[in-house]
């Protein structure tokens, strides 16, 4: 089993706590032995471990994923049950994927169909 940690505050800079989210993610070392990821950004830091079960090359997290002016970055834990009939839909619509995993399937929905909800 994966498993993620981070924090978010929009009103500082949080780049400068690599230290407290590497002690945070190293705790779950035991959830994903098989990787560990960051992303810092100015106003979110996310770690990852990551226990491979699908897509050892192109699954790896915090994920993200760049459209237009925007970066969208994912950490997840779980199983899409329905990624192919979505990977299929959002192929329809003109997007690619670099590998097979759920997690980018997840992704590129959320940029997809965000605005129906936002």
């Amino acid at each position: 089993m994966c498993g993620f940690v981070g924090f978010v505050n929009l009103k500082h800079d949080l780049q400068n706590r690599r230290e407290i989210l590497t002690r945070m993610t190293k705790k779950l070392s035991k959830r994903g032995p098989d990787e560990e990821n960051f992303y810092l950004a100015p106003g979110v830091n996310l770690g990852h471990h990551r226990l491979i079960i699908l897509d050892a090359k192109n699954g790896s997290q915090p994920m993200s994923e760049k459209q237009g002016d925007n970066t969208y970055t994912i950490v997840y834990n779980g199983q899409l049950y329905n990624a192919k009939e979505l990977r299929e839909q959002l192929q329809e619509k003109g997007y690619t994927f670099k590998g097979y995993c759920d997690t980018e399937v997840i992704l590129k929905a959320f940029i997809e169909w965000r605005n129906r909800y936002y």
